[in-house]
């Protein structure tokens, strides 16, 4: 009798989570307007942790603080990295915030859980000039006489992640009305479905214009020929195969890697914002450049920017390096014998440097 009534526990648990994750999945994907790569990872993530509660009799709806703990250590026991746990961490606040606001529990669980530091790891990225050895062979190869419209296309590709600091996703849904090469600038569709004009640079406006005067109309013409085909309804899209069809995530991934093994879409967005906050860019304009929804996402570059910060604050600051070495001309400024700081710290003992 106790057996049976376990298994109707169960089964009617099971049925409640399912029913949740569905509602969930609709929200996602109707009301935030996720990408379906983006919800279906979300789902996973969820079931993993319903899996984990089912194993402490608990659902999804019922769960304490304790649980959501004791999930992030069971992930820590074994061997998930702190940038996975923080992914499933933050997709449960996003699950938790949906049911405290659709009033279908009171309190949320993954409050006062803290992250692991995944952030706080700087994401790596290649050096530049890797980065423009590579980018010079793919422009080297379309010099070649016979340069094929495939070439033209892959030197359009590299210049555009690396310039813009594109994810992959939003280079394969690009398409040719989201252009703006007389501005100098791309409309790109993020996560969330959310648009952002992202400027690129003269290599890559000239990479694109070649492609799309060049090679790209040999590619749209495969398209247009095949009766029947579905890349006819993706007539428009920016970058084509040599069958007419829309490109692959996979496929710009092989590209970017046959271009440099140590490369990869990401770590070319990554090296384009590295890059960009080494020679001196603002965290802001960094985080419109790349789409990030919250500042804290482009911190991880924070340490980056220190050296020059560092410089601005010796050439600006009252107590700054020129203050300090103002000081040292004027005799009778030093005060006994004592210790102080100038410049890039410089100590002078007795008004003398050791």
């Amino acid at each position: 009798m106790n057996v049976s009534h376990t298994r109707i526990i169960k089964s009617v648990d099971s049925v409640r989570n399912l029913s949740l994750l569905k509602d969930y999945q609709a929200y996602l994907r109707v009301e935030k307007g996720l990408r379906p790569l983006t919800c279906e990872a979300y789902d996973s993530d969820l079931k993993t942790f319903a899996e984990f509660l089912d194993g402490r009799h608990g659902v999804l709806l019922t769960a304490a603080q304790e649980d959501v703990a004791a999930f992030l250590e069971h992930l820590r026991e074994h061997g998930i990295d702190s940038r996975s746990s923080a992914r499933k961490l933050s997709c449960l606040r996003g699950f938790y915030k949906w049911l405290l606001l659709d009033r279908r529990i009171h309190h949320d669980p993954t409050v006062n859980i803290e992250s692991p530091k995944a952030w706080k790891v700087l994401p790596k990225s290649l050096a530049e000039l890797e980065v423009e050895e590579m980018l010079e062979r793919a422009s080297m190869a379309t010099s070649h006489p016979h340069a094929n419209a495939t070439v033209l296309r892959d030197r359009a590709i590299l210049e555009l992640l690396y310039a813009g600091g594109l994810r992959v996703s939003e280079v394969t849904s690009l398409s040719t009305g989201d252009l703006a090469l007389d501005s100098g600038h791309v409309k790109v569709r993020g996560k969330g479905d959310k648009e952002r004009i992202v400027p690129v640079g003269r290599s890559a406006l000239e990479a694109m214009e070649i492609y799309l005067r060049e090679g790209r109309p040999h590619l749209a013409r495969i398209s247009s020929a095949g009766k029947g085909n579905l890349a006819r309804q993706d007539a428009t899209r920016l970058f084509l195969s040599m069958r007419g069809m829309p490109l692959t995530r996979q496929w710009i991934w092989h590209l970017v890697k046959s271009a440099n093994g140590a490369a990869s879409p990401h770590r070319l967005r990554h090296s384009c914002a590295t890059h960009m906050v080494e020679h001196g860019a603002d965290l802001r304009s960094v985080q419109l450049l790349l789409g990030h929804a919250d500042i804290s996402t482009t911190q991880v570059y924070t340490h980056l920017a220190l050296g020059r910060l560092k410089a601005v604050h010796r050439e600006h600051h009252p107590r700054g390096r020129r203050q300090g070495t103002e000081a040292e001309t004027k005799p009778g400024t030093e005060r006994g014998a004592g210790l102080r700081l100038v410049g890039r710290g410089d100590a002078v003992v007795g008004g003398k440097k050791p």
